[in-house]
């Protein structure tokens, strides 16, 4: 119970959202390599269920806004990505903040985002045939796997030693990061 009575830093995870938003309108990236869930991870180990799951659902949301591509598959992708933030504080409620168990919750949190988003959205919006989403799910997930994999190996840890070193209230970690900086 490593996360009860803490209080969340808002401006580190408000930065986290945006340094993911602007990673992720980046042009000519692939779609699915991004660096949400590496540090969605540290912030719901941190932080607990609920900052874990607003922190995915508002980098979804608040990237559909800002490219003009809102919609109900918004409500379906912020959604399943706020519940893989809910899974990650309860798998993490019960392990370290490692390396390995970074990567191995990156696995198992792609997939599960991958299977739910891919095998719906596409068959249940956009009428598409469950044998090519599931096709076309593939490679996606594969690229996705990847990309979360090697964010969670390198960028996971950095961010969960700074939601540990900047746990005071948001006014005092301001200060120190001016502090630091000048």
């Amino acid at each position: 119970m490593e996360n009860i009575n803490r209080k969340t830093n808002w401006i580190l995870l408000s930065t986290s959202i945006v340094l993911c938003l602007l990673f992720r309108l980046i042009p000519f990236r692939a779609p699915n390599v991004e660096p949400i869930l590496s540090a969605q991870m540290p912030f719901s180990k941190s932080y607990g269920k609920l900052v874990g799951f607003i922190f995915g659902f508002l980098s979804i949301l608040i990237f559909d806004i800002a490219t003009g591509t809102l919609g109900l598959w918004t409500l379906v992708t912020a959604s399943s990505y706020g519940i893989v933030g809910v899974l990650s504080a309860s798998f993490f409620n019960k392990r370290s903040a490692s390396r390995k168990n970074f990567v191995i919750f990156a696995i198992l949190g792609t997939i599960f985002y991958d299977v739910f988003t891919g095998l719906t959205v596409g068959p249940l919006l956009f009428h598409q045939s469950f044998a090519i989403a599931f096709v076309g799910q593939i490679p996606f997930t594969i690229l996705h796997l990847l990309g979360n994999i090697t964010f969670a190996f390198f960028v996971s840890p950095f961010i969960y030693q700074l939601t540990i070193k900047y746990r005071e209230p948001s006014s005092l970690f301001l200060k120190k990061l001016l502090v630091k900086t000048l």
